[in-house]
């Protein structure tokens, strides 16, 4: 199936679940003549693009009186921008690194046109986003001790999962980015993010600029772990030749 004929067939669910109302993963295999598990990906693809939502066994349309809460949570357009800039660093057949955080989960959904990707995470939201590319990539999990605030595995066995492997790229967000020490966060946590990086030739930050020149009390990446920042066009120039300075390689995403 091509990326093309993908999305064609995506545009008419989408279509058919709003003059519907709802549908089901059976009638729409029928319909498009291919598999359920195909078609639980592509409803996948629309509910994270906020046009429908996905119920058990099919999906149905969003109520006028629930768009405004639905699309809160949806990806910002920032964060579409930074995952746009760093999906362009991946190449076919990578191992990567995808930590927990919704500006790394917006790159999941953008690696569909990759082949052969191996993909670790400490997420099971980015787990499910990955499981359902059509792209299927290997789908490796840290396991561990699971933690509510970070809403992701840490601790030390998914600490020995990650040093049973060795990875081309690491994509990291953060709270803050300090000018002077990396990146900062409110988690103490911060141990697994670090053998994430220990086990990754290349360190890349997605970060919002808004964030940057925030310090926080708890260093997660020292600025020599790092390699790339990705951040978005309103980083002064300022910001970004101390950031340069720090031998870091500074990619401003188009809006």
């Amino acid at each position: 199936m091509t990326k093309r004929n993908s999305q064609i067939r995506r545009s008419a669910i989408a279509s058919l679940v709003e003059q519907q109302g709802e549908v089901t993963v059976e009638e729409l295999a029928k319909r498009f003549d291919t598999s359920e598990v195909t078609i639980r990906k592509d409803l996948a693809s629309l509910e994270q693009s906020g046009q429908l939502l996905r119920r058990y066994g099919g999906a149905v349309s969003i109520p006028t009186e629930t768009v405004v809460e639905e699309l809160s949570i949806l990806v910002s357009e920032e964060k579409r921008a930074l995952a746009a800039t760093a999906v362009s660093l991946v190449r076919d057949h990578n191992r990567i690194v995808i930590d927990s955080g919704s500006t790394t989960g917006a790159l999941i959904s953008m690696l569909d046109g990759k082949k052969g990707l191996v993909v670790m995470t400490n997420s099971l939201t980015a787990a499910n986003a990955l499981n359902e590319l059509e792209s299927e990539p290997t789908l490796l999990m840290t396991g561990g001790t699971w933690d509510a605030h970070s809403d992701s595995f840490q601790g030390q066995v998914a600490e020995a999962a990650l040093r049973s492997y060795d990875f081309d790229q690491l994509f990291v967000g953060a709270d803050g980015l300090d000018l002077e020490r990396g990146t900062t966060t409110f988690n103490e946590l911060i141990g697994l993010s670090r053998v994430m990086a220990e086990v990754s030739r290349q360190v890349i930050v997605m970060i919002e600029s808004d964030k940057i020149g925030r310090r926080i009390p708890n260093l997660e990446l020292a600025w020599d772990n790092i390699d790339i920042v990705v951040t978005d066009q309103n980083l002064s120039d300022e910001y970004k030749e101390i950031i340069e300075s720090k031998s870091v390689r500074v990619i401003r995403a188009e809006n």
